[in-house]
């Protein structure tokens, strides 16, 4: 596909999506100077619709994959003009092209560091979920954005979805009732898996600066490319990876800001391989007068339950007029408690590749740099949600419960608790302190 028709054809699908604000009429003169750090597949996801916008003009790539890059670089050669320059280091990229956007689209490990130093460079940044390893190191990202008035955008792109938009209007208007409790959930299947032997890095790959601030491990083709989630060492499993889209739709539906008391169970009933991250795991959040629960497995994907023939995802809503399912492929769906009355359904409108709603989320993340407003995933709301998952995985592996103040965002009079707020870092790497 060429340069002309990529644009084209993504007018076309945008114009699919009328009922959302997309660019204004009044477009930047000068494109934004624009970098991706992670070049992965998903960096390259949201890179081509930041083309497609028209308003970006490539300046960077940077990874420290020269396999990865190499691929993508050719990729932005065929869709546009630009010819950016390829770094490894990030710091690098920042001190010399100065870009005015960032996407940041590495690793979970690596969220924190790369968005700050994005921020700290005067860039606006357009960072993937979940924004951080840590709770403390996403407050830093909070307070970076803040103290140097950036914008910044995190990838929950269901924000924007319009079937997620149409049926968060139906919830928060009433039509299920009051509703007590929440389900949240992700069945997939899988097996026990098999190990799979430690090799050298392959050739252009700087697996030193790949680990980072984390543990380094001996390289393993189970870890890089996109098996990271499974190692908590560089990520928080299924509940810090899937867990997030589900738990954002609960605070976006809510006013409360975060739940008051969590415990998580689970572990490894199943795999055998080279992962560490729970195969199966239940997480309960207390609120002031709802409950939520979160589950996933990645055995016996669940075909009593599958709300599409692909897939049991989602969140269930109950209510006292009934039950509302939040999915993704299948759209949203209310189950009248009434027999008599009508099942309601609304299906999905999603862009390809992954069935993803990117598209919409840079719109708003180019209106919201242009009229200084906090778009509609801002880093805190990011946060939040983020926080919701690292806070299951912080009972799960204490083994117990623990009370969260939200506010001062500490667990109460719990010190071996608060010291997995934070983690240490390797190396020369240096907490964020902002």
């Amino acid at each position: 596909m060429d340069r002309r028709t990529f644009i084209q054809n993504a007018a076309v699908t945008g114009a699919a999506f009328s009922a959302l604000p997309l660019l204004s009429s009044f477009k930047r003169v000068a494109p934004y100077r624009t970098a991706l750090i992670g070049s992965g597949w998903w960096g390259m996801n949201i890179l081509r619709e930041a083309i497609a916008a028209g308003e970006s003009k490539v300046v960077a790539l940077c990874d420290v994959d020269e396999n990865q890059i190499k691929k993508a670089n050719e990729e932005v050669g065929k869709l546009t003009s630009d010819r950016p320059k390829v770094y490894r280091d990030y710091r690098e990229m920042l001190t010399r092209e100065k870009p005015e956007i960032v996407i940041v689209a590495t690793p979970d490990h690596w969220h924190a560091l790369c968005c700050i130093a994005a921020i700290e460079s005067g860039a606006h940044v357009y960072v993937e979920k979940p924004i951080s390893h840590t709770i403390r190191e996403g407050r830093a990202m909070v307070n970076a954005a803040r103290k140097h008035g950036r914008t910044v955008q995190v990838g929950t792109h269901r924000r924007v979805s319009p079937h997620n938009v149409s049926g968060m209007e139906f919830l928060k208007s009433g039509k299920a009732g009051k509703i007590g409790m929440i389900r949240t959930f992700v069945h997939y299947g899988g097996g026990a898996g098999q190990m799979v032997p430690t090799e050298e890095p392959p050739k252009g790959l700087d697996w030193d600066m790949w680990c980072g601030p984390s543990p380094m491990v001996p390289y393993n083709k189970s870890i890089h490319p996109r098996g990271f989630r499974s190692y908590l060492e560089y990520a928080n499993g299924t509940l810090g990876d899937w867990g997030i889209h589900w738990l954002d739709q609960v605070l976006w539906w809510t006013e409360q800001k975060h739940p008051k008391k969590v415990y998580s169970t689970g572990g490894r009933a199943i795999r055998r391989d080279n992962t560490n991250a729970p195969d199966h795991q239940v997480a309960v959040y207390d609120f002031e007068d709802f409950t939520v629960e979160w589950e996933h497995r990645q055995f016996a994907g669940n075909n009593a339950e599958k709300t599409h023939p692909q897939q049991a995802v989602g969140a269930y809503f109950y209510g006292t007029e009934g039950t509302f399912h939040m999915g993704w492929l299948d759209g949203w769906t209310f189950y009248p408690t009434n027999p008599n009355k009508p099942i309601i359904h609304q299906d999905p409108v999603l862009n390809k590749p992954d069935d993803q709603n990117i598209k919409q989320l840079w719109a708003d993340f180019l209106t919201s740099i242009r009229t200084n407003k906090l778009p509609v995933s801002d880093i805190e709301i990011g946060q939040r949600s983020t926080n919701m998952a690292l806070l299951g995985m912080l009972s799960y592996k204490l083994g117990r419960s623990i009370v969260w103040d939200g506010e001062k965002e500490i667990i109460a009079n719990d010190p071996e608790a608060n010291k997995l707020l934070s983690r240490e870092y390797r190396g020369e790497w240096k907490y964020p302190q902002v």
